[in-house]
């Protein structure tokens, strides 16, 4: 069986076929992708969710894998709730074992999800390639209270292919404050890992729902 890779992950072709990569990824996730490929965009999207000065309430990292963006989000000295949302239970399990949730929500985020409520909404890594596209904005809206602060990256190629500006747009008056930034995902020692895609970028988009 070949070995799960970022090439692999950007071919994905539906929930199921996202299912099978990372029950195999689960457990060397953090060294063979995020550690060697110096994987920065967790960190860039706690930074700007931090700076945007969240109000006070639970938040729910979407697409949340191994509890990257939270552990970076706690790095940075946050101290409030987040619950994990993921489609791999087996990603869940491994943040699980961390201890920076407060629960773990296995749901597809392109449907209803199953919880609601929450005060921010903060997303690294999953608007991507074979991922999840603009059909998940509806889901996260629902999910959010009003005032609720986004911090989303989006790969640039996907916002530009996939029609993220049109659909930030349609949401005219749902949303305030629409903001974003392009930004490295990987540092330099991507480089001698993956040169392919050692220099991509994302957006990170910033806003709150009105």
């Amino acid at each position: 069986m070949q070995k799960p890779d970022l090439s692999g992950a950007y071919a994905l072709d539906g929930p199921d076929s996202c299912r099978r990569l990372y029950a195999d990824w689960a457990d060397t996730y953090d060294q063979d992708f995020a550690q060697d490929m110096d994987y920065r965009l967790p960190a860039e999207v706690a930074a700007a969710f931090l700076r945007a000065h969240p109000p006070e309430g639970p938040v729910l990292d979407v697409g949340a894998g191994t509890g990257l963006l939270t552990a970076a989000l706690r790095g940075l000295g946050f101290q409030g709730v987040v619950d994990a949302l993921d489609l791999s239970e087996e990603m869940l399990a491994r943040a699980g074992q961390k201890g920076l949730y407060r629960d773990l929500i296995a749901a597809d985020v392109t449907k209803p999800l199953p919880c609601a409520g929450y005060a921010g909404i903060v997303c690294s890594g999953t608007f991507t390639h074979g991922h999840v596209g603009t059909e998940a904005l509806a889901p996260l809206l629902a999910a959010a209270l009003p005032g609720a602060l986004f911090a989303l990256s989006i790969n640039d190629v996907v916002w530009r292919d996939k029609g993220f500006g049109p659909a930030f747009a349609a949401l005219g008056g749902q949303i305030t404050g629409l903001d974003r930034a392009e930004v490295a995902i990987y540092g330099q020692a991507a480089q001698g890992k993956d040169p392919a895609h050692a220099t991509d970028k994302a957006q990170i988009v910033t806003f709150r729902k009105a």
